[in-house]
Order: structure tokens, then C-alpha cells, then sequence
């Protein structure tokens, strides 16, 4: 996916809050998101999609979103470890 529909997709407020809720909380239902947010359990689901589409989330088959953060939180946190490690290097 492109960098440019990554930040397309956030651009929106709804969609941004919904996926630093993910990012923060883990999986959640579109009906538990539907809770926290001023929108319905239907639009939640719709923006759901869109971040599906550009690779922010997955769905998965049970009604659950699983937060891609996860998986990218762990490569981030080893580079961030490199990095660390080269910059005390010198």
C-alpha cells in the first residue's frame, strides 16, 4: 500500500481515533469501538474497512479487529533497539 492512502485513510478524525484506540486497547468488536465513539456500530464498521484496505488492521474472521500495530510495534521496538545500540556505539 501506498504512504499516501495510509494518510488518506487517517486524514479522517473518526478513523484516526478508532485506530489509536486499537493501537492502545488491541483487538476490539465494531460494536465495542461503536461505544466509544459519537458514530454508529455500522460506520465504525465502515471505517473499519477502509483501514482494512490499506493494511492498519486486519479483520479477522470471529468479528474482531486485530490491531496490525502489534506486529509493527515489535519490528519498530528492534530498530529502535539498533539504533539505540549504534548511537552508544559512537
Amino acid at each position: 500500500m501506498r504512504p499516501i492512502q495510509v494518510f488518506a485513510a487517517l486524514a479522517d478524525p473518526t478513523r484516526l481515533d478508532l485506530f489509536e484506540r486499537l493501537a492502545a486497547t488491541g483487538p476490539a468488536t465494531a460494536t465495542e469501538l461503536a461505544r466509544t465513539v459519537s458514530v454508529s456500530r455500522q460506520a465504525v464498521a465502515k471505517h473499519l474497512t477502509i483501514l482494512d484496505e490499506v493494511g492498519l488492521v486486519e479483520r479477522a474472521p470471529a468479528g474482531r479487529v486485530v490491531g496490525w500495530v502489534a506486529s509493527v510495534g515489535d519490528e519498530w521496538d528492534s530498530r529502535l533497539d539498533r539504533l539505540r545500540r549504534a548511537v552508544d556505539a559512537t
